[in-house]
């Protein structure tokens, strides 16, 4: 006969049999169903990585396909107040394009085999090393370690790197301000322009080396 190892609806068992926890069941011919607990924990840094994306005034929601009073219990303890369990990967796509259509910017992380579509579907999208490979295969970007601070991390890193741009740009601006008219006029000599253009390359690279304030060690 069919035996099927999955979710209670893939296994034909009644949802309200078992705990509230994370499970899977083994359905087989002419047997009871079997059901495997779980217990769900947390990544170790998880809530201080919430409270830090928080500070950034990000909106952070969770999607997960496990039962809600699983994903309820989970999310609580970590600070994510918007979520929704149950959802299929069609229903984390929909959730996604939703959120695009209403002209939010959304960065997805995950790293389970049903999140694949999702994460393509995101604006941007992050996975763990240790990820379904066709998790890490849809993102943009992988982090490394079993944290989520590399999230936040690259989030910090990305601002800073758009303010350095700008700052080098605001200061290339004024060195040709200054100088290129003092050149047209003859008030420049070649030496201290040479000094002078290689002081201002000097000046951008060492901006660019600065490292943000708020990055984990």
């Amino acid at each position: 006969g069919v035996v099927r190892l999955g979710s209670a609806e893939f296994c034909g068992v009644e949802q309200t049999q078992g705990g509230s926890g994370p499970a899977l069941w083994l359905a087989c011919p002419n047997k009871p169903p079997v059901r495997f607990d779980f217990v769900e924990r947390a990544r170790v840094d998880a809530a201080g990585t919430i409270g830090r994306l928080r500070d950034m005034g990000l909106a952070l929601r969770a999607l997960s396909g496990d039962r809600p009073a699983a994903v309820g219990a989970l999310v609580s303890r970590i600070g994510i107040g918007q979520w929704q369990g149950g959802c299929t990967p069609l229903d984390k796509v929909a959730a996604i394009e939703s959120l695009a259509a209403s002209g939010q910017r959304v960065l997805m992380v995950g790293d389970g085999l049903n999140d694949g579509p999702a994460l393509a579907a995101a604006l941007v999208s992050m996975s763990p090393s240790t990820a379904q490979d066709i998790s890490q295969n849809a993102a943009d970007v992988v982090f490394q370690g079993d944290k989520l601070g590399p999230v936040a991390d690259v989030l910090s890193a990305a601002k800073h790197a758009k303010t350095l741009i700008r700052q080098n740009i605001a200061f290339s601006i004024l060195y040709n301000a200054l100088f290129l008219p003092a050149a047209v006029m003859g008030l420049v000599t070649p030496w201290l322009a040479a000094a002078a253009m290689s002081s201002s390359s000097v000046i951008v690279l060492l901006n660019s080396f600065r490292r943000p304030k708020d990055m984990t060690p």
